[in-house]
């Protein structure tokens, strides 16, 4: 890796993640910066103004008798052979359905059976995710039975519209969740928290429904976009924390700990089938990546800090399809959620980190063209490169296990070092007492020799009552 005096962190102003518009609210990448309700504003001016285009190209187009003639029979033909080859797959799938004989008319005509498991999988959380949304209708009584009913009407006519695209799907559902919104503030007398608590429980609903059939549709190129997502990811697996100027440290155990809980988060998206439950684990990951980056630097992470945080876990984390994830939450979530709060904050920093990545190049990693092209192709590795930079100056360096293994050389030479000193004085003791011993011995004898030890023998006297009076003192009175 070239060595620079000052490293270029990834940065993104604020003011990046709002809508283009100018609203205020959260954009997105996928709908070219702008907010949802901008983006269907807009979505349905250029709609509009194709239909009016479309129509008057074809009052100012006289029809042609004789292309009429020719090209009719064969777009008939293609119908035809169209209508005749979908008839004979689903009538396989009927066959092979183990749930066939048994169907009835009160079955969700957008539950599609492709295997015994599958089936009665997605039928339980469909079975389950109704009774719940009945539940919780039940406490609003006669309204609570008509936002059931309008539901239930919903899902019976997007079954009938097989023929649209995801975008199109996306705005009839989007309309639906627009239309049931109104109507439910008008109710509620503007309580946006009872609004929010009915729309939470009516996406879940519709959006388990409708999941099947909607998430990574074939109308799209949502699966080509995560298997090159994916392979981009592979590509890149030699990026380390130090080129995107990561303020983590993994070795520090709260820190580790939170990196392993927000890639279990973002992985964890993939087996969510609400949008907002999806959301949830976006914020999750996110918030773990916060406490992370606050174990290491022992302070409040910074937004700047946060999104090469972020592209750093997608990176090692590897999400399993996830552009579909991220167009699926961004088609049917509801999109108070996308636009403000702090959802639609770590969501927007998900799809500019998403963005990054297929960007990544030399320059975002302060590397050298060759530099990258070689880790890139597999020809050379910065770890590898760092080893033999350091390898004369600090072998610890390289990596965190030889950083740990030098450190526990040191504690282990202090040691011996410590207990050599101790062997020492307690060598130099024993041989320093021999002469101690001696020494002692001289300075008794030689004190006795100067004051010898007299011993005498007290007088013993014929008074019985001698020893009772204390003794006289020399020179004292006396007494006749």
């Amino acid at each position: 890796m070239s060595q620079k005096t000052e490293r270029r962190g990834i940065h993104v102003d604020q003011s990046e993640l709002l809508c283009k518009k100018g609203c205020g609210y959260y954009g997105n990448t996928a709908w070219q910066g702008l907010c949802s309700k901008c983006w269907r504003e807009e979505y349905q001016r250029v709609r509009q103004k194709q239909i009016q285009d479309d129509w008057a190209l074809a009052q100012s187009t006289p029809p042609s008798s004789q292309s009429q003639s020719s090209l009719g029979p064969f777009s008939k033909f293609e119908e035809k052979k169209t209508n005749e080859k979908t008839r004979k797959v689903t009538t396989v799938k009927k066959f092979f359905s183990p749930s066939s004989r048994t169907s009835s008319k009160k079955d969700s005509p957008e539950v599609k059976t492709s295997s015994p498991s599958t089936s009665r999988h997605a039928s339980f959380d469909s079975d389950q995710v109704s009774k719940d949304f009945a539940d919780f209708l039940k406490s609003m009584q006669r309204p609570g039975r008509e936002i059931h009913k309008q539901c239930r009407s919903f899902l019976l006519s997007m079954s009938s519209k097989k023929d649209l695209n995801a975008e199109e799907v996306s705005e009839c559902v989007q309309d639906f969740y627009q239309g049931l919104a109104d109507r439910l503030t008008s109710h509620f007398k503007g309580s946006s928290e009872s609004v929010e608590q009915v729309m939470d429980q009516v996406e879940k609903y519709i959006m388990t429904r409708l999941y099947k059939s909607v998430f990574c549709p074939e109308t799209t190129d949502d699966e080509k976009k995560d298997l090159a997502m994916q392979n981009r990811i592979r590509a890149l697996h030699w990026v380390n924390i130090q080129m995107l100027c990561v303020p983590m440290d993994e070795e520090i155990p709260e820190a580790s700990e939170s990196v392993v809980k927000a890639i279990t988060d973002i992985i964890e998206m993939d087996s969510k089938k609400v949008p907002r439950d999806k959301l949830a684990c976006v914020t999750r990951c996110s918030k773990h990546i916060f406490a992370a980056i606050g174990s290491t630097k022992r302070e409040p992470a910074s937004a700047d800090d946060f999104l090469p945080a972020l592209i750093y876990i997608v990176l090692k984390a590897n999400p399993p399809r996830l552009q579909s994830n991220i167009q699926y939450i961004t088609r049917f979530c509801n999109p108070s959620r996308l636009m403000t709060g702090e959802d639609g904050y770590y969501f927007t920093n998900l799809c500019c980190a998403a963005a990054f990545i297929e960007k990544l190049d030399a320059q975002s990693l302060n590397l050298t063209p060759e530099e990258f092209q070689s880790y890139m192709s597999g020809q050379a590795s910065p770890q590898f490169d760092r080893s033999r930079l350091a390898a004369d100056s600090d072998p610890a360096a390289t990596s965190p296990a030889l950083a740990q293994l030098r450190r526990n050389l040191d504690l282990l030479s202090d040691l011996d070092a410590r207990q050599e000193a101790l062997m020492e004085a307690a060598r130099k003791l024993h041989a320093e007492l021999p002469a101690w011993s001696e020494s002692v011995r001289r300075e008794v004898r030689d004190a006795l020799e100067k004051q010898p030890l007299t011993l005498s023998r007290p007088a013993v006297t014929d008074n019985a009552d001698a020893n009772e009076l204390p003794p006289q003192r020399s020179g004292g009175p006396s007494f006749g």
